[in-house]
């Protein structure tokens, strides 16, 4: 990929219709190990990004699998393009926080209240899959 954006972490869509839209982290020349200062820093093995020393590997994946998964749920649900979906966001976060599966379910449905297909069963499977999710809120710093 070019260095088209700006040094430092700049976030890219990618172009063309791939299954949806990704986002690649770019670091700025002379991070990640380049030269000799970052050499000095880092044991052997790959440098982790400062995304996965603050948060599981494993529990972004997780995420990402969720998100894309509600994205491929919701184009089915509003029979549209990804594009074409009305603005809504479904934050996972905020389901997490709250008490009950019966506030998260009324919290997805009031959501979804334009969309006029049966939201139940795409609701029970949201449900079903934050289950023993983490939120992935900022550490706090010691």
């Amino acid at each position: 990929m070019a260095d088209s954006g700006p040094a430092g972490g700049a976030a890219v869509a990618a172009p063309g219709g791939g299954p949806g839209p990704r986002v690649y982290f770019q670091s700025p020349p002379g991070a990640a190990g380049e030269g000799a200062a970052g050499a000095e820093d880092e044991g052997p093995g790959r440098r982790q990004g400062k995304v996965t020393v603050k948060y599981d590997r494993k529990e972004l994946r997780k995420r990402l699998n969720l998100e894309e998964w509600i994205l491929e749920q919701l184009t089915g649900l509003y029979d549209c393009q990804e594009e074409e979906i009305p603005e809504l966001e479904i934050d996972v976060d905020e389901l997490l926080d709250m008490e009950s599966d019966g506030a998260r379910a009324a919290r997805v449905k009031e959501l979804l209240v334009d969309c006029y297909k049966p939201t139940e069963a795409f609701i029970s499977d949201l449900l079903d899959k934050i289950r023993g999710m983490q939120k992935l809120s900022t550490p706090q710093k010691k």
